[in-house]
């Protein structure tokens, strides 16, 4: 019988402990959303890999020419480079990417993509193409938010991500009940200087 006196229990931090439970989470390194030119319409890294935005576009260009022929408008493809995994997927003249180290699960990293893919075209109302994208940037940079924050996938529900997106970017022509503080206080600021102007 072994004397519960005599073992030592070796603790273990609370911010190593966390800092573990990071390392074992999935992480992405990049999100990419390019024009059928391969040039930037959206992208957030979460990575130091591309220390400069020369490095991020030159890795950007050898995404784009490695897959601007493949056919990936039904399904998401996967590809490697430069030891990374790189899921993504077309529609019309937008190109999706996520990357991840090449020890990272395909299929987590294919899950982040599709959310990130239905998410933006929810928000755009199924009009997915590099026009309504840039003049809707704000609303596909908040998207990235919600999914990934660090390299960490915090959601892939596209009706979620979507409903959060919005809630977080209505409009001043919204009833004071459906807006934060903040807002309702910029609109009521608003109209009063304008009554002050007439």
């Amino acid at each position: 019988m072994v004397n519960a006196s005599r073992i030592i229990k070796k603790k273990v931090p609370q911010a190593s402990r966390r800092w573990r439970i990071l390392e074992d989470c999935p992480s992405i390194k990049n999100i990419l959303l390019l024009d059928s030119d391969g040039k930037r319409v959206a992208v957030k890294y979460f990575s130091d890999e591309w220390p400069t935005n020369v490095a991020k576009e030159s890795f950007e260009k050898l995404v784009f020419t490695k897959t601007q022929k493949t056919n990936a408008r039904a399904e998401a493809e996967i590809a490697m480079f430069e030891n990374n995994i790189v899921v993504y997927k077309f529609i019309q003249d937008l190109h999706f990417f996520v990357t991840g180290g090449d020890d990272e699960n395909e299929l987590i990293l294919v899950t982040a993509l599709q959310a990130f893919f239905d998410s933006v075209g929810i928000l755009l109302r199924g009009n997915v193409e590099k026009k309504e994208a840039l003049e809707n940037l704000d609303l596909i940079l908040m998207c990235i938010d919600e999914i990934i924050d660090g390299g960490i996938i915090l959601e892939t529900d596209p009706s979620v991500i979507s409903g959060k997106v919005a809630s977080n970017s209505i409009d001043s022509g919204a009833s004071l009940s459906e807006q934060t503080l903040s807002q309702a206080f910029a609109t009521a600021r608003e109209h009063f200087t304008r009554s002050l102007l007439r």
